[in-house]
């Protein structure tokens, strides 16, 4: 089945009235129907004046008529619209980003020995759940790369190091650029990105064991049991140079009790990381992500 031909269009601005109206009245001036949107105005923080955010998902089947064609100048092509769109943000002093259905992201697959988010992302992009191509699979070690060979995938497997890691992390930027990846997904990759890479990179997405801040180091489910904690939880954020407090996405925890020992809670963890982590990539996907300072507002 094709895919339909839709924009979706994410804006960010200084909070006023009358927003909604003037980014609906663009669409309703070209005769270009709004198939979804949603929009919050963020409460100002400390030193920071309120925002506000949109998400506006468009037929592009409306740029074909008549009245579009009017308004953009005589062009109805995709970057006309672009233009004209831009034109109504800079008077608002709006940040916008456009993406198409037609026009899915490419993704890498960070992985190292857990193989649990790996094949749960593959199967859900597989079964049409998640809207884009899986450009390759990356590794530091090469216990993964069966899985990858038998979806047919890409596999690079790059030993790191301390004293390897820049490196490595070099031929992982150009992997990435290589493959025009635009979003890199860390599926269980057991190494600490540095900053020049993540500075570099597109967008990474990571899954976390836990709550943030949580328990930290190796065996982390092991010391959540000796601790005797009620619940087992997971997140997902973008990596940022900061270990584990970039922005969050998604989280969810299931229960725990005291019959459970540490391989039960392994299981259960496992299960909520690879839920957690595809909610996370589903809403950056669907460009329903705007992040916020340290958080994200998830229309």
């Amino acid at each position: 089945m094709a895919t339909q031909a839709q924009a979706v269009f994410q804006v960010s601005t200084p909070d006023r009235p009358g927003l909604v109206a003037r980014f609906a009245g663009f669409f309703f001036d070209l005769g270009v129907n709004i198939v979804d949107a949603s929009h919050h105005a963020a409460a100002s923080l400390e030193g920071t004046e309120p925002r506000f955010y949109m998400r506006i998902v468009v037929d592009l089947a409306g740029l074909s008529q008549p009245q579009a064609l009017a308004k953009l100048g005589g062009s109805t092509s995709r970057r006309a619209l672009e233009e004209a769109f831009d034109q109504l943000a800079q008077s608002l002093g709006a940040r916008w980003e456009v993406s198409y259905a037609d026009v899915p992201d490419r993704v890498a697959l960070f992985v190292t020995r857990e193989s649990a988010c790996l094949y749960d992302l593959v199967l859900r992009q597989q079964q049409g759940e998640l809207p884009c191509e899986i450009a390759f699979v990356a590794a530091n070690r090469p216990d993964l790369e069966h899985v990858a060979n038998s979806f047919r995938l890409p596999f690079f497997c790059l030993p790191v190091t301390k004293e390897t890691k820049r490196d490595q992390e070099s031929q992982l930027l150009e992997l990435v650029k290589r493959h025009h990846v635009n979003l890199v997904i860390l599926a269980r990759y057991m190494q600490v990105l540095t900053d020049d890479f993540l500075q570099a990179a597109p967008p990474v997405i990571n899954i976390h064991h836990g709550f943030l801040p949580a328990f930290q180091g190796a065996k982390p489910y092991h010391q959540a049991f000796e601790r005797g904690v009620k619940l087992v939880g997971a997140t997902a954020h973008y990596a940022t140079k900061d270990l584990d407090q970039g922005p969050i996405i998604e989280q969810d925890v299931v229960r725990a009790n005291h019959a459970m020992d540490p391989e039960e809670l392994v299981r259960m963890g496992r299960d909520v990381e690879r839920v957690v982590l595809a909610r996370a990539v589903r809403a950056h996907l669907e460009r329903r992500v705007f992040v916020d300072g340290r958080r994200t507002i998830i229309l």
